[in-house]
């Protein structure tokens, strides 16, 4: 799968990912009041705002990004219908050809690991195989250490998908615990030492490992030494537009040839309509014009 993504972000030159965050505010009025009407205030009538949001969003984007990153969370939130929501975004999203990163941040002991696995590696009830979920990636907090990465890994080699291990995270606060030193190193560097080390048990054939890093546009010296740091992994990069990083931000993210990294935006195109009314509620052309300008300004 890292090649496969490889050659989805050259096909299309353009390291784009779109998150797909929605949240109840960001639901123009008209499908709000339309999906309320036909189901109440209720899980079910968010989950098909969601989804139809969702598949507007795609429709629009889906020749010039290649990946799209649902955040699990915002799905959950509504117990079951949230979770049919997502399974079906990532459903669609395969139909459109995008690569889906599970934005999932799981991370337990071995067991629970394993379990959780299923992400990606699918489920076996006795002969029967079931890919559940369906994604190609999904994100991971390496907290516990290999024992709560191992069984993904594993998972990443039986059926080439990828996993994306929280290294350096775009939040604010995450200097609290990631900065930390220890020795001559500070924690963030541990792991991207470790995340590197892993990668080796899982790498493609372009030069990168099924083992990639979340590493934040909003710390720019860190990125371009973690990128030294980590030549065979690649990066998922949350923080770009909203939370205020631009191209010019990302360049010592990327490879010398360019490559190396997909950097994610979700507000900035998801809920774009809200910041020009000249798209009314058309979530969709909004989208695809922002998609379009992320794409000028990461050109590398």
């Amino acid at each position: 799968m890292i090649d496969a993504l490889l050659k989805k972000i050259e096909e299309m030159n353009n390291p784009t990912v779109v998150g797909l965050d929605p949240t109840l505010d960001m639901i123009p009025s008209g499908l709000k009041a339309e999906m309320m009407e036909q189901y109440g205030k209720t899980p079910r009538a968010v989950a098909e705002m969601f989804l139809t949001f969702n598949k507007c969003i795609m429709d629009s984007v889906y020749d010039i990004v290649p990946s799209v990153k649902p955040q699990i969370a915002m799905y959950e939130k509504y117990g079951l219908e949230g979770i049919r929501a997502y399974l079906e975004t990532i459903e669609y999203a395969k139909e459109k050809g995008l690569i889906v990163i599970g934005d999932i941040k799981r991370g337990d002991i071995s067991s629970t690991a394993a379990a959780y696995a299923a992400h990606i590696e699918g489920t076996q009830i006795e002969e029967e195989y079931f890919d559940l979920w369906k994604e190609d990636w999904v994100t991971l907090n390496p907290y516990l250490g290999i024992d709560g990465i191992q069984s993904f890994i594993d998972a990443c080699n039986k059926k080439d998908r990828g996993i994306f291990v929280l290294v350096k995270t775009s939040n604010p606060s995450s200097s609290q615990l990631q900065d930390i030193l220890v020795g001559d190193k500070t924690i963030y560097e541990t792991v991207a030492e470790l995340v590197e080390e892993w990668g080796s048990q899982s790498m493609g054939t372009m030069g990168y490992s099924r083992v990639g890093a979340v590493v934040g546009a909003t710390h720019k010296e860190q990125g371009e030494q973690l990128r030294k740091r980590m030549p065979h992994t690649f990066f998922l990069v949350p923080g770009y537009g909203a939370q205020g990083a631009t191209g010019a931000d990302l360049r010592g993210f990327f490879d010398k040839e360019g490559k190396g990294c997909i950097v994610n935006s979700s507000r900035g195109i998801i809920a774009a309509y809200k910041k020009n009314e000249k798209f009314g509620e058309d979530i969709g052309a909004a989208a695809r014009e922002a998609a379009l300008e992320m794409k000028a300004d990461l050109q590398y």
